[in-house]
């Protein structure tokens, strides 16, 4: 019973939040599409902003060392963009 039971570096919950950020981020994306949004707005309205805090998480953990910075800027842009759809749909909404 020599080997190490505590946990690494990469055995941390904060590893997921990149991977995590990427698919809530691309469903916020497909939101965004317009001939999409109406079929998933329910999704794209929660996915964008958890999408973009997730990934802000992931940054911020991925800059210590756990986890991987590519997935979580790309959840994260994927996300803005996914918010910004949305928005824009409110805003034309009330525009007219």
């Amino acid at each position: 019973m020599s080997a190490p039971t505590a946990p690494g570096r990469n055995d941390s919950p904060a590893v997921a939040l990149g991977p995590t950020s990427l698919v809530l981020g691309a469903v916020a994306a497909v939101g965004a599409w317009p001939s999409l949004m109406l079929a998933v707005l329910p999704w794209s309205f929660i996915a964008g902003p958890l999408a973009v805090t997730f990934g802000i998480a992931g940054i911020h953990y991925a800059r210590q060392g756990i986890g991987r910075m590519g997935t979580a800027v790309a959840g994260t842009v994927l996300g803005a963009v996914g918010v910004a759809g949305f928005l824009a749909l409110i805003v034309a909404f009330a525009a007219s």
